[in-house]
């Protein structure tokens, strides 16, 4: 197959769109990033002082996470050089030298054990050999002291797909070598920085131990940028503002899922989210468990103090309720931003509830010392509900308002009061029988008494009281996102299906292979080598062209370089795909005209949450689809948001946060910069309850149906109905022993029938090779299109149509659904047209 769409770069220069988007990469990245601790005003530095770095991530800085999450680059920038840059002198340089020698030693031995597990067919492809043998960061040479004026020791952890996280030390906790690194620097210096270079939580009961650590910075994996984007925040030419999206605890099994009785549900692949609603801070808060940092803590170099000015209710065009809050930046040195965040306290109803959830934020522009902005908060109803039984239902009582600059700093602002319930929506039923999964609930006389506290505290500083009209609220309620009105372009959607022969549907609803006897996983892509996958190509005459696929959630996977010989593409095997092709033998070179690939990385999904900034997620949306159109893919496989229920799953990296509303909204952001470029479209994944990558093929998710609507489908509707993405991905996993690509309750009663979605429903890659998944239960439940698509499917679909385990109704439904998509993104070519 020939590749029309995407340009061919021979210069290996940089190129126009890489210079633009690196420099977007790093704004976000230092807009992400969150100071956790800043004793004694340890940071910023000053200018141009000698500084020590410690720790291998200070050398390989770890960009992002692993498998499809990864994005092949021309290089990343990582602490040190990024330090250099800046104008500080590096103190440490024989240390530092020492420190590659031993990463490339055992950089190399890594390479060998993938290859030596794969040729021994421990795994029966490649990717599985890669993504289950996990580099782990080298122990660093003896630490000797150093003239310096400022310590920094690096703590770097990586992750990825097809396989969790652990306990063990050099994970969660800190290995041996870490903590006595870190022991030896806090007996040499006063002062110490510990910067966390990882995409999810680890523990820091160190810092119970040394008082030395004056400042903790969550770098996190900050993209291609991460090393200049660090020493902006450090040399003070920019002001931290990142905010966490978890909660951290203190003790280990603080974390209810860390506690040993949930770690054997996960190795006995059913997994009880036993805990219901109370996930994350929501359990932190209710339960009254203290946390090491909590939901929404970052600092900054100046201070900002909070007040509401106001709190009204508008009903039209939509109802809501507009906090109205002055913030000033009461510093005298520094210019930052701000996030505020509201969260309500919502009337129990006859429900348990959490003590409180985050109903909406915005963050400032800069402020200037001394400086003030006015901002206003708008919040949809549709925020303040529960579930109950069949029905979104706002309850009647009140709804007591906080704001702060997170959660452990928000102060009462004001109250709502509703006198009668509101019906928000009305839903089927369509997981009665796994109410009973739900064990822990809050003491009801503590719940009682919280409310009661809080209507004292109202009255004694006379807050504001508003009351809602509750018809005003039900009549105008909001309304989702419209999708694309293109009502000609389904019709010749429907009628192209419907005319297709059964070979012809069977072969759209299943992805176009390459390769017969190889693993498709990673790179089944055709046209654009090193992209994930391409829908078939027989219905070109049709005037329907193929749709090219690509992962993943911080920037496009693709092979970084290719040849092109006589007309011919060639692209190596799929080792070229990964870790910039370092997991290569040998350097692929088959002759003819080398031509580059490098796409951008930007920060992990966590990293862009973390920034609490709509409009620069918007940003980096649009910097991808932008990429995507230069390479000539369709639809980017991303972004990820599943909750992080769990903070040892795998590719929590990927994902946003363990709050729905901030995942929701994040996703939302990302899919409508996306989006806004003609041809594009996002994917969002993975749907639903991937919350675990151990036996990820396997794994049960058994919830109640409350939790799944409150929390971890809550997102994916607030994306749906916001920016109706393109495309959705069902997960690996199985949700109340249904695998989630089998499901018509997800698929289609929750997707289509409930939310309104208008778009095309996908499998995960090679998901039908799991035990409990069929290639024609997909097609039975709603799921369009099997990917990466493999004859076995096609043979599955056959023998299933004529057993009457699926219709051909139901073949033509999903083929039209995903050439209704294809016809949208990539339009047919005047020639074509023609004919």
């Amino acid at each position: 197959m020939s590749v029309t769409a995407s340009k061919r770069f021979t210069d290996p220069a940089p190129q126009e769109y890489e210079l633009h988007n690196h420099e977007l990469a790093r704004r976000a990245a230092r807009d992400g990033i969150v100071l956790l601790k800043n004793e004694d005003h340890t940071l910023p530095l000053a200018a141009g002082c000698r500084v020590a770095l410690y720790g291998m991530g200070a050398l390989h800085t770890v960009k992002g996470g692993t498998g499809s999450g990864d994005v092949n680059v021309r290089a990343t920038v990582n602490i040190c050089d990024g330090m250099r840059t800046a104008g500080f002198t590096i103190a440490n340089e024989d240390y530092l030298k020492e420190c590659e020698e031993i990463y490339q030693a055992k950089r190399s031995e890594w390479r060998d054990l993938v290859w030596k597990r794969f040729d021994n067919k421990e795994y029966p492809y490649f990717f599985a050999a890669y993504v289950n043998t996990p580099f782990m960061t080298p122990a660093c040479p003896e630490i000797a002291p150093c003239d310096c004026d400022a310590v920094f020791y690096v703590i770097s952890r990586n992750a990825g797909e097809g396989a969790d996280r652990t306990l063990e030390k050099g994970d969660y906790l800190l290995s041996e070598a870490e903590h006595s690194d870190i022991s030896r620097l806090c007996s040499l210096y006063p002062s110490v920085t510990l910067v966390i270079n990882s995409g999810g939580i680890i523990d820091l009961s160190i810092l119970d131990e040394y008082p030395q650590i004056k400042a903790v910075l969550l770098l996190s994996q900050a993209g291609i940028e991460s090393g200049n984007a660090f020493a902006d925040i450090v040399s003070g030419r920019s002001c931290p503002c990142g905010k966490l999206t978890d909660s951290w605890p203190i003790a280990v099994d603080d974390h209810l899922c860390m506690q040993p009785k949930n770690r054997e549900c996960v190795d006995n692949r059913e997994v009880y989210y036993h805990e219901g609603i109370y996930v994350g801070y929501r359990y932190f808060d209710t339960f009254g468990v203290p946390v090491r940092y909590s939901f929404g803590h970052g600092l900054s170099y100046t201070d900002f103090s909070i007040k509401t000015t106001g709190i009204h209710v508008s009903y039209e065009p939509a109802a809501c309720v507009n906090i109205t809050l002055s913030v000033f930046n009461t510093g005298t040195q520094y210019s930052g931003r701000e996030v505020v965040q509201i969260y309500a306290t919502c009337p129990l109803g006859g429900l348990h509830k959490e003590n409180r959830r985050l109903v909406g934020f915005a963050k400032t522009a800069v402020i200037a010392p001394r400086e003030t902005q006015e901002l206003t908060v708008s919040i949809p109803f549709d925020r303040f509900v529960s579930y109950d039984k069949c029905c979104q239902v706002l309850s009647m009582g009140k709804y007591y308002l906080w704001a702060g600059n997170s959660l452990s700093n928000a102060h009462p602002i004001g109250t709502l009061t509703l006198d009668s319930n509101i019906t928000i929506e009305e839903n089927k039923r369509l997981w009665a029988k796994f109410d009973g999964v739900d064990t822990l609930f809050p003491d009801p006389g503590q719940c009682t008494a919280l409310r009661m506290s809080l209507e004292r505290y109202v009255l004694m500083q006379q807050l504001p009281t508003v009351a809602l009209d509750a018809e005003l609220v039900a009549k105008h309620l909001p309304a989702p996102h419209a999708a694309p009105a293109e009502p000609d372009l389904r019709k010749r959607a429907a009628d192209i299906a419907g005319k297709l022969s059964v070979e012809q549907l069977i072969r759209t609803c299943v992805g176009h292979w390459a390769h017969v006897e190889e693993s498709q996983l990673g790179s089944a892509g055709v046209s654009v080598p090193g992209s994930a996958g391409e829908t078939t190509d027989i219905l070109i005459p049709e005037g329907v062209r193929p749709m090219v696929l690509a992962d993943g959630p911080a920037g496009l996977r693709l092979k970084p370089y290719y040849f092109e010989k006589d007309g011919t593409l060639l692209t190596g095997s799929v080792e070229h795909c990964f870790e910039n092709g370092y997991l290569a033998r040998e350097e692929f070179n088959p002759g003819g005209t080398r031509c580059y690939q490098y796409c951008t990385a930007f920060p992990i999904g966590t990293l862009l949450a973390q920034t609490w900034d709509s409009e620069l997620l918007k940003e980096v949306g649009r910097a991808v689809a932008d990429e995507m159109h230069v390479f000539g893919v369709s639809l980017w496989l991303a972004p990820g948001m599943n909750i992080h229920r769990d903070p040892l799953c795998g590719r929590n990296f990927e994902y946003f946060s363990e709050d729905p509303l901030v995942s929701g909204l994040a996703a939302s952001a990302i899919t409508a910069g996306v989006q806004s470029v003609p041809g594009c479209g996002v994917t969002i994944k993975h749907f639903a309850c991937n919350n675990a990558e151990h036996f990820r093929l396997e794994s049960n998710s058994i919830v109640s149906e409350r939790a799944l609507r409150e929390i971890y489908l809550r997102g994916f509707e607030i994306a749906v109905k916001d920016s109706q993405p393109t495309a959705v991905m069902t997960s690996y996993n199985l949700v109340n022993g249904e695998h989630a690509a089998n499901s018509a309750r997800l698929c289609t009663s929750i997707l289509r029938d409930e939310w309104g979605f208008d778009g095309l429903v996908m499998t995960d890659w090679g998901t039908t090779g799991s035990s409990r998944c069929t290639p024609f239960g997909c097609i039975h439940a709603g799921n369009d299109l099997l990917m990466p698509g493999c004859r076995m499917e096609c043979e599955d679909l056959f023998e299933a149509l004529n057993a009457g385990k699926i219709s051909h109704d139901e073949l033509v439904r999903c083929a039209a659904n995903i050439i209704y998509i294809s016809l949208r993104l990539v339009p047919e070519t005047e020639k074509q047209a023609e004919n």
